[in-house]
């Protein structure tokens, strides 16, 4: 797994390790990290054009060390200084280097200085380092930073930023205004949160850890995105021993007069991703396409919204509700009705819409539920708790947002969308690595909540569902997409195959 850690818990650990360390000590290991992934990255370093983008923090000094280390390999290397201020023993290095220093920002700091200079020597550049600001800047950039920023994002060379992308909050990865959008990212010590959750997440570029002695000294993280191990660590096999009830049998609410494909695609996820036994319970017209498309599925035709009829359908481990349900009452007396019981249940889609008006149904409720929203249907569960945020809020930062409902709900939630993210009361919160852009259309969500509830009837917690469901999920579209538009139908067909990839 990537461990991440908030700048409190990176600087008590940095700030323990210095009092080890001779003077510079630190500095020096990072300087050297930085250098050989930038060395790596050019084709030869000796006549090489390098630009240290170079503000007044320890990150300027960090690309001035790294910068004169790649001067002495015959690298041609220039820093730009956005500031009156910046590390006095690095620049004296770089100069000894044979690196040369060109003040960027006009005096009053509102600009550049001569922005047709330094567009040139960027412009030139094979290679642009990016140690503006470091972990702990916070807020948009100032002027002449956010110049230089801007023309580093339109240069031709390589862009790598120095432990974080300059703009980019490096606990949440909020961006506000202009950031440096770099082609990898090189970061001591451990991962921070804002380099695994966008919109920071599609500023770092590729995250490459240097390590440099912090890890023994760091507190339990505060982000963890899981990898492949750690998902098959909580996935089980069937044994000899295993039926189709031991393998978990879901329980699946969903489709109506206006989304019946949703019970079709929440139910082939389900199948798809290993339940002993889906029973599907709707409305005649519903259960016929779902008979159709997936005739494992054991299914009861019931009257709209008799929550008594649906209930009583057949023996489940988990239940699966809202995807295409309808949101009105007859939909919410069923809802009411499955969250009524002491099983495991995941509210997707229109039962999240439903949720929202009634919270009380899960804020109230002693067993283990999973909420599954995108920002909008999360935007409305806050506001049914009392908690204002609009979906660009949520998406800017999303941790807050994700562990704020899982709060006041009381159970697991898994926000969907660019980074997913899984938070639960009391547990470390987990980003999902996996995914693609072409995830981005209907039903997918529908396909997610077939998985996860598959997962949940086998006997993972919520926490443990929403976590290998995402990533399982993310696998799957990655290997249909293969660089081409997907439909939500074909993560059905590469489910299988994500499945192996995780064995």
């Amino acid at each position: 797994m990537r461990a991440a850690h908030v700048v409190e818990a990176v600087r008590g650990a940095e700030a323990v390790l210095m009092a080890r360390l001779p003077e510079g000590g630190l500095m020096a290991r990072a300087a050297a990290g930085l250098a050989a992934r930038c060395a790596g990255l050019l084709p030869r370093v000796y006549g090489s054009r390098v630009v240290l983008l170079v503000g007044g923090g320890d990150n300027g000094g960090d690309a001035l060390y790294a910068g004169a280390r790649l001067a002495r390999r015959g690298a041609r290397v220039h820093a730009l200084l956005a500031g009156a201020k910046a590390h006095v023993g690095g620049l004296a290095t770089l100069r000894a280097a044979g690196g040369r220093v060109i003040s960027a920002s006009d005096p009053g700091g509102d600009g550049l200085a001569d922005p047709e200079i330094v567009g040139a020597v960027i412009g030139e550049a094979d290679l642009v380092v990016d140690g503006l600001l470091g972990i702990g800047g916070r807020g948009g950039l100032r002027p002449a930073y956010a110049d230089l920023a801007v023309r580093a994002n339109d240069a031709s060379g390589t862009v790598v930023a120095v432990d974080l992308p300059s703009g980019v909050d490096a606990d949440t990865g909020r961006v506000d205004g202009t950031a440096v959008r770099a082609d990898v990212t090189v970061t001591f010590g451990t991962y921070k949160p804002g380099l695994l959750v966008d919109p920071g997440a599609a500023y770092a570029g590729v995250v490459d850890l240097v390590d440099i002695g912090l890890d023994p000294l760091l507190p339990d993280p505060d982000v963890v995105a899981p990898q492949a191990g750690d998902v098959a660590g909580v996935l089980a096999a069937p044994g000899p021993e295993s039926d189709k009830y031991r393998r978990g049998v879901l329980g699946v609410v969903a489709g109506g007069a206006r989304f019946a494909g949703a019970a079709v695609l929440a139910v082939g996820g389900a199948v798809r991703a290993g339940a002993g036994m889906v029973r599907f319970a709707g409305v005649e017209r519903v259960t016929a396409g779902v008979r159709e498309r997936w005739p494992e599925a054991v299914t009861t035709v019931v009257e709209y919204g008799d929550a008594d009829a649906v209930l009583g359908a057949g023996r489940v481990q988990a239940w699966l509700a809202g995807p295409g349900m309808g949101t009105d009452d007859g939909a919410a007396r069923v809802l009411a009705g499955v969250l009524g019981t002491e099983l495991p249940v995941l509210v997707d889609a229109d039962g999240l819409t439903l949720l929202a008006a009634r919270p009380e149904l899960v804020v109230d409720r002693a067993y283990p539920t999973l909420l599954t929203p995108h920002a909008g249907e999360l935007s409305r569960l806050l506001d049914g708790v009392g908690e204002s945020a609009g979906r660009a809020a949520i998406e800017g930062d999303r941790l807050r947002h994700a562990r704020l409902a899982a709060e006041r709900y009381g159970c697991t939630v898994l926000l969907k969308g660019s980074t997913t993210v899984i938070a639960e009361p009391d547990r470390i919160t987990r980003v999902n690595p996996t995914g693609t852009p072409w995830l981005a259309t209907a039903g997918t969500g529908d396909v997610l909540s077939g998985i996860a509830g598959a997962l949940l009837s086998a006997g993972l917690s919520t926490f443990d569902a929403a976590v290998a469901g995402a990533y399982l999920h993310g696998l799957a579209a990655r290997l249909a997409a293969d660089g081409s538009p997907i439909s939500a139908g074909d993560l059905l067909d590469t489910l299988h195959a994500a499945f192996r990839t995780v064995a």
